[in-house]
């Protein structure tokens, strides 16, 4: 193979990023709007440091206009470009794949412009001796995706949308269009078992919460599930620990001894799975609270929230000896 077919065919993001897209003449044709050029212009060939505050100040609106090139427009060059735009702007930061999830973009399907360059990505096989880019192309559409999945995967929030938004149907549709590429596919085998496996977590948690959130508690067995608990502490921490600061709010104003005795066993849960459960419970002045459920008349709240003061002062290392 000639040594520039061979550049072509491993060219690099920087490489990519190095063209001159004519974003003027697209305008002209109606390819793209012109707020789209002005954000083009403000946004492409600038030093990371402006481009990071341009997407934190109005990042959906990058987003949009990034999806929309894709979209519409089919010039080769153009989509690798844009492509490797947002694999710049996801590996700088990766947390932006929330950007595409913004609810200005509700009427948008942020996935389909990705998924619609992968049929002509897989046909750019070399022709006529001419090298493709193909593999430039899969491997930054593939990083997109995985990086949005991710991103889903770590959003306790998310659990119930990512089937909504068909996920797993996205990875069905890939692995059948890769089926001859024997790395892709194991990459979206991987993928579609994490995927599950995450779903099962999230929505485990999304009930929990839901259940939390409706101020009515009762003993379901996902309290005293282990697994629930190794498994989704974590999520705890979200929206700056809001379900614990719902639990403890149970313990003061709920009228029902059963909300309480159980919000008192959460706590107690949380102080024995996550590793900082005790200094965080103390922190949120948890102590006081569950204390003077200790004298309540009613025998179940007593006994929990006694089980939560013995698991506070003696912290995670010795409360699983604890009976429950």
């Amino acid at each position: 193979m000639p040594t520039d077919q061979a550049d072509q065919a491993e060219l690099t993001i920087d490489q990519v990023l190095k063209r001159d897209i004519p974003w003027e003449t697209y305008m002209t044709t109606k390819l793209i709007t012109g707020t789209g050029l002005q954000l083009l212009r403000r946004y492409d060939k600038k030093a990371e440091s402006y481009r990071a505050q341009l997407l934190d100040d109005d990042g959906p609106a990058y987003v949009r206009v990034f999806v929309s090139i894709l979209r519409d427009i089919f010039k080769e060059e153009t989509v690798e470009y844009v492509l490797a735009l947002v694999d710049q702007m996801l590996t700088a930061n990766p947390k932006r794949a929330r950007l595409f999830h913004d609810k200005s973009l509700a009427e948008e399907d942020t996935y389909e412009p990705f998924l619609s360059a992968r049929p002509k990505v897989q046909d750019a096989s070399p022709v006529n001796g001419k090298a493709s880019v193909s593999k430039t192309k899969l491997t930054n559409i593939d990083d997109v995706l995985n990086g949005l999945v991710e991103w889903l995967c770590a959003q306790g929030n998310f659990g119930s949308q990512m089937v909504d938004l068909g996920l797993p149907q996205v990875v069905q549709n890939l692995k059948a269009q890769a089926w001859s590429d024997e790395d892709l596919l194991e990459a979206l085998n991987q993928l579609e078992g994490g995927l599950k496996d995450n779903i099962k977590k999230l929505n485990s948690f999304e009930k929990y919460k839901q259940e939390v959130l409706s101020r009515h508690l009762d003993w379901s067995p996902i309290h005293k599930d282990p697994n629930f608990w190794r498994e989704n502490v974590t999520n705890f921490e979200e929206n700056n620990f809001e379900i614990l600061r719902v639990l403890l709010t149970l313990l003061d104003q709920s009228p029902d001894p059963r909300t309480q005795a159980v919000a008192c066993f959460d706590l107690s849960q949380f102080i024995q799975y996550h590793p900082a459960g005790r200094v965080i419970v103390t922190d949120l002045k948890a102590k006081e609270r569950v204390m003077k459920l200790l004298n309540h008349e009613n025998a179940e709240v007593t006994k929990n929230a006694l089980l939560c003061i013995q698991r506070l002062f003696l912290g995670a290392k010795y409360a699983s000896f604890l009976q429950v």
